[in-house]
């Protein structure tokens, strides 16, 4: 499956993946911690990423964004061939985070990650939440998020969407296909 994409409402926002990619991003939500993230994502997942989210509210811009993304990449975890299903544990310096996802059609985010009176980057985090809600409901995925350790908000950030990345590389992979750079 190659590149799929998504766009909002009156050409508000754009996404694109390419699950075939190399992991390259072209990312502008307005919330550089959050192209950020996003970055990290494509990168630990190997899919090219193109998001464009017109500037709004915060909040309004980070729903849309997951909202889009998940979008984007749910006929490439929907499709018939594809594994469904994928998981990882990954480090960001002291951060631990466990990402495991299964391609269910029933979207629901079940994390232990409370953020929500921290902020970084002029994103506060409980907005976090909101975009993998958001991104879940979009994918029709299961998500469930763990935070095993982790005392620096951005690294703990880090730690999950590099998680979310790989999970989601596992899960596109061709059913019987062997894992490939820990993927």
């Amino acid at each position: 499956m190659a590149a799929t994409g998504y766009a909002g409402e009156e050409g508000r926002l754009q996404a694109r993946v390419d699950v075939d990619g190399a992991g390259k991003a072209t990312v502008d939500t307005g919330i550089p911690i959050l192209d950020h993230l996003l970055t990290l994502l494509a990168e630990h997942a190997s899919f090219d990423i193109a998001l464009e989210v017109a500037p709004e509210e915060p909040d309004a811009e980070v729903a849309a964004a997951g909202r889009a993304l998940g979008q984007a990449l749910s006929g490439a975890l929907h499709a018939e061939a594809a594994r469904g299903n994928g998981s990882a544990a990954v480090p960001a310096d002291e951060a631990l985070a466990q990402v495991a996802l299964e391609a269910s059609g029933r979207p629901l985010l079940v994390s232990n990650v409370d953020l929500s009176d921290m902020g970084i980057g002029g994103l506060a985090t409980d907005l976090v939440a909101r975009f993998l809600t958001q991104f879940a409901e979009g994918a029709g995925l299961t998500l469930h998020v763990r935070l095993i350790e982790g005392r620096d908000t951005q690294h703990v950030l880090e730690a999950i969407f590099k998680g979310l990345g790989a999970a989601l590389a596992q899960s596109s992979l061709p059913r019987g296909r062997k894992e490939i750079d820990g993927h």
